[in-house]
């Protein structure tokens, strides 16, 4: 006979967002769980995606870490989007393993990481059509 799943994942959004996503049948181990809508709304988002990006990188950091003193069971774990700097300060704060992850391909990641070795050789260049 097989052991039940010990694994619990739980996806962090925001209540906007659970809204969208909630009537989606999920398997078991799988939790959705929100923080307050600290960012604007998804509607607005692109007349002010200057505003919307400073808001997440700024605003959710606090009820994220709210929301984790509440989860039981407590988390052992953090996986957050590589863009996002607040989760990796909030796993070290209480000594939570985290990992980054990219959601780009790995070409445009290779080509970030190494952008400065393309402006010092000048491999920048866009041919004429």
């Amino acid at each position: 006979s097989r052991k039940p799943n010990k694994i619990l994942i739980t996806f962090v959004v925001t209540e906007e967002w659970l809204g969208y996503i909630c009537t989606d049948p999920k398997p078991e181990a799988i939790r959705l769980t929100t923080i307050p809508n600290v960012i604007p709304p998804e509607r607005e988002r692109a007349a002010d995606f200057t505003g919307f990006y400073e808001a997440v990188m700024t605003k959710m950091e606090e009820p994220f870490e709210r929301l984790l003193d509440q989860l039981e069971p407590t988390v052992n774990a953090i996986i957050g989007d590589v863009e996002l700097r607040w989760p990796v300060t909030v796993a070290n704060r209480r000594n939570i393993p985290v990992a980054a992850f990219w959601t780009t391909s790995a070409s445009f990641y290779s080509m970030l990481h190494h952008l400065d070795v393309f402006s010092r050789t000048h491999q920048l260049t866009v041919d004429k059509l």
